[in-house]
């Protein structure tokens, strides 16, 4: 595999900012506007101190290759991830969620958009179920 999993610094901050606008990332959020460089700086100093986030970014031989965030409510955590453009079409994806997985003993879940198959992809293949289906969302829980 060769990934490793860490917690997000500030130290992060460019290559987090430089992939959360990546049109194709865009695409597939939920809010599909650009971030704005001091929105982007206020969310990840907020998600680097929220007891109830987790941002992780995976890297492969020191090098960033994705991100992946986990929301706490209510008992769950919600799982949301992204790969380096440079590093998309590799199977990252699926790796970098198996990493994730192991880190919680609490449920699971990722909520996707229908159109995103790639995403849907890698959920299932990290033993997500599909749960149930609302305005394009597909959401899915482990």
């Amino acid at each position: 595999m060769g990934l490793i999993l860490r917690l997000a610094s500030i130290k992060d901050a460019d290559c987090l900012f430089e992939w959360r606008n990546d049109p194709d990332t865009r695409k597939a959020s939920h809010s599909t506007e650009r971030i704005e460089v001091a929105d982007h700086m206020q969310w990840l100093k907020a998600s680097l101190c929220n007891p109830n986030r987790r941002l992780y970014v995976v890297e492969k031989k020191h090098v960033p290759v994705g991100t992946v965030r986990a929301d706490f409510d209510n008992g769950t955590w919600t799982l949301s991830w992204s790969v380096s453009p440079r590093y998309r079409g590799k199977g990252i994806a699926s790796q970098m969620l198996a990493l994730t997985v192991e880190e919680f003993n609490e449920p699971l879940v990722a909520e996707i958009k229908a159109q995103n198959i790639a995403s849907i992809k890698v959920a299932q293949r990290t033993g997500f179920i599909l749960q149930r289906e609302q305005e394009g969302v597909l959401y899915f829980q482990r």
